[in-house]
């Protein structure tokens, strides 16, 4: 794959540090990840940032990925010691599980509070993230209209607000926000897949032909379900003629406008329409 992406906010670094700071303050990191890229949606600093910190991992938009992937990445999850849960930001499939997950997340955070006397201290929570992963969604979804913010308390760096999310959490109101690293190029094509980078860097033509690739791999019959076109035999060019063909994405003269049938294509394929796609597995990772 020629595909080259590079893409460093120049805020990072203020973003890794105010992060760093707020973590002091929470007993828990609620992760969001894309069921579809579980490992190309993580940060790797958020291992190094979250040491000794209770955490827990949301596979938001799970209703995109391949269910048996899914399942395979919760319990990938698992075995490396996280609380895991999959979860639909948008029409808030898993939110109500998030309680009990998070007690189950802090445990020992809550025995050992238990041991020294002390009662119903609220757990306290970070959402981190990085960008285009669903976390305003998911905060929205999960505080509801109904959160009260509770304001800044001794103690605690001035204008940092707590969200009082019932009785047994608060959550800091500051989500962390990490950056991708693109050490390796797979990472970010598969983010541009998902459409999690910025378009105006990406070509949109050269994209639609791996994703295509990708799909007759290993989602043989997906693309001729959604188009009714010949997928096997043909080249990933020509398979997205057919598309452009069927969906009459030409320009004048008859020529095939490449540029709106591959936009067309990854609206699809980013929106579950060609189905239920997962672009990384666990096997991959541990090979």
């Amino acid at each position: 794959m020629a595909m080259t992406i590079q893409w460093y906010p120049g805020h990072m670094t203020k973003a890794r540090r105010m992060m760093q700071e707020d973590i002091k303050l929470i007993d828990l990191i609620i992760e969001l990840v894309d069921a579809r890229v579980p490992l190309s949606s993580r940060n790797p600093d958020i291992d190094e940032l979250g040491k000794n910190k209770a955490r827990l991992i949301l596979l938001n938009k799970a209703d995109l990925a391949d269910s048996a992937v899914n399942d395979a990445w919760m319990t990938y999850f698992r075995q490396q010691g996280y609380t895991v849960l999959q979860v639909n930001s948008k029409n808030g499939t898993g939110i109500k599980a998030i309680s009990q997950k998070v007690q189950e997340a802090c445990r020992e955070k809550i025995e050992r509070d238990r041991k020294r006397g002390i009662k119903n201290r609220p757990i306290r929570a970070m959402v981190a993230g990085i960008p285009n992963v669903g976390k305003s969604t998911f905060i929205n979804a999960y505080a509801g209209k109904n959160c009260a913010k509770t304001g800044n308390k001794p103690g605690v760096t001035k204008g940092k607000q707590w969200i009082r999310m019932g009785k047994g959490l608060e959550l800091l109101d500051t989500p962390g926000i990490l950056w991708p690293k693109f050490e390796d190029q797979q990472v970010g094509i598969r983010l541009a897949m998902i459409g999690s980078i910025n378009e105006n860097i990406l070509n949109i033509e050269e994209l639609s032909l791996l994703a295509i690739d990708f799909l007759r791999e290993n989602y043989p019959g997906a693309i001729n379900r959604q188009y009714e076109v010949e997928e096997e035999a043909e080249k990933p060019l020509e398979v997205l003629e057919r598309i452009a063909e069927r969906r009459k994405c030409l320009a004048k003269g008859g020529e095939y406008d490449y540029a709106k049938a591959a936009a067309m294509f990854m609206d699809d394929f980013r929106n579950g329409r060609i189905g239920r796609i997962s672009l990384e597995k666990p096997a991959e990772e541990n090979e």
